[in-house]
């Protein structure tokens, strides 16, 4: 066995019963605390900045899509200009490796109205190729709407935001009025489903309605639309995608010679996603804190243990051994508490995002934060990224601290208590 190895695990592992002099138990104690709360935290922080951007990026994106097409000449207002998708369009773009579903949408401004309250509305039309998959994970009342492609289909989905500002509930019906050429008209809807995502600047802006009825109101043709929602397997390939989609695309024109204009939903959305990537400046900056911190304590730890054991450095000086050898000796003992440290830092930080996870005991304000509950989200190469990290960071700042017992002269060492 290794010498140096053997002599700490006697050092981290004995018992020292036989006196009451021995401060290393507290100090073991003490500087494994420190690695331990350091590494709960940094897990639990990890954990849940990746899943709030997560969720966040989830919820806009099941309102929009991965990146959408739409008309080159179109502002930023959801009154659109059209454009014509036909099959081959539809083929250019299903073609690109990674692309898993497309729909076309319409989207149209207006106003729901009953006979005592309003409200502001974007009326977003959908095809028979809507996913639901999005709105049925966070329908809370009623049922999807159906879409007929032989008439056009009454039902209609809102928010509870909206359902509960304006008093309907599923069955109801409402009016919905439209600034259409220099004209006012009305279409009536009937509640088929209520949903409820939590991000409540989008709940309270979205109806979902048959894509044949904003059609109708602008005078469109069968084939046109505001724009076609693209969704990819993969979001880390997003801005590639967009890319090779823009520049494959940008010289191709439909039928009324209108340019097709592709965007991601990090270009249709900057501003949250601006703020999402600020987040993990804020992480960095902790997970350096906290390496720091629970580095100081070690080092603290490790200094005592070299003073406690100032005797025995003496001896071993005097018998042949050198400081290397000798540092590396407590550099074992501090890679053992270390390691002990970090096992319970993982068990408590584990421990408790499980149990956020499960139970969703740490709530958050919707209006504020988009979300109702505290997010969870850890994979495995994130955890053993973390763990050797701060394996790596601990053991490079206990390089310093060891220097100390070059200083200590065996004459004066042995005589110590």
């Amino acid at each position: 066995m290794n010498f140096e190895f053997f002599i700490a695990k006697r050092i981290h592992f004995s018992k020292d019963k036989g006196t009451d002099k021995r401060v290393t138990p507290p100090v073991i104690r003490i500087a494994m605390a420190g690695v331990a709360v350091g590494l709960a935290v940094m897990i639990m922080a990890v954990a849940i900045v990746v899943g709030f951007k997560k969720e966040v990026r989830n919820k806009v994106i099941g309102f929009d899509s991965h990146i959408q097409l739409t008309n080159f000449d179109n502002n930023i207002s959801f009154e659109s200009i059209p454009i014509a998708v036909n099959d081959s369009l539809r083929r250019a773009i299903c073609s690109f490796e990674g692309v898993r579903h497309i729909e076309v949408f319409t989207t149209k401004p207006g106003m729901l109205k009953t006979e005592t309250d309003f409200q502001g509305i974007v009326l977003k039309g959908v095809d028979a190729d809507f996913d639901t998959a999005f709105f049925k994970s966070h329908l809370v009342e009623g049922l999807m709407i159906k879409i007929d492609s032989a008439k056009i289909g009454t039902q209609a989905l809102i928010s509870r935001t909206t359902a509960r500002l304006l008093h309907l509930s599923c069955e109801d019906s409402f009016l919905a009025y439209f600034f259409n050429n220099g004209e006012v008209r009305a279409r009536k809807f009937t509640i088929s489903g209520i949903y409820d995502t939590g991000f409540a600047d989008y709940d309270r802006l979205f109806v979902i309605c048959d894509i044949k009825h904003i059609r109708r109101l602008n005078g469109w043709d069968s084939d046109m639309a505001s724009g076609v929602n693209i969704f990819i397997d993969d979001y880390e390939q997003l801005d590639r995608m967009s890319d090779e989609l823009y520049f494959s695309l940008i010289e191709r024109k439909d039928r009324l010679g209108n340019t097709y204009y592709i965007r991601s939903i990090k270009e249709l959305n900057q501003m949250i996603f601006n703020w999402l990537g600020v987040l993990d400046s804020n992480v960095v900056l902790l997970l350096v804190l906290m390496i720091i911190v629970s580095g100081f304590t070690m080092i603290s730890g490790l200094l005592i243990i070299i003073l406690e054991r100032t005797n025995m450095i003496g001896v071993l000086k005097a018998l042949g051994q050198n400081n290397f050898s000798i540092r590396k000796i407590f550099l074992y003992v501090s890679f053992f508490l270390i390691v002990k440290g970090m096992f319970w830092g993982n068990l408590t930080g584990l421990a408790l995002c499980l149990l956020q996870s499960h139970f969703h005991w740490l709530k958050l304000d919707p209006a504020t934060y988009y979300l109702d509950s505290v997010p969870i989200d850890l994979n495995l190469f994130s955890l053993l990224l973390i763990n050797l990290g701060t394996l790596a960071v601990s053991m490079l700042m206990m390089i310093a601290p060891s220097y100390l017992i070059s200083k200590i002269e065996p004459a004066k060492s042995i005589r110590f208590e």
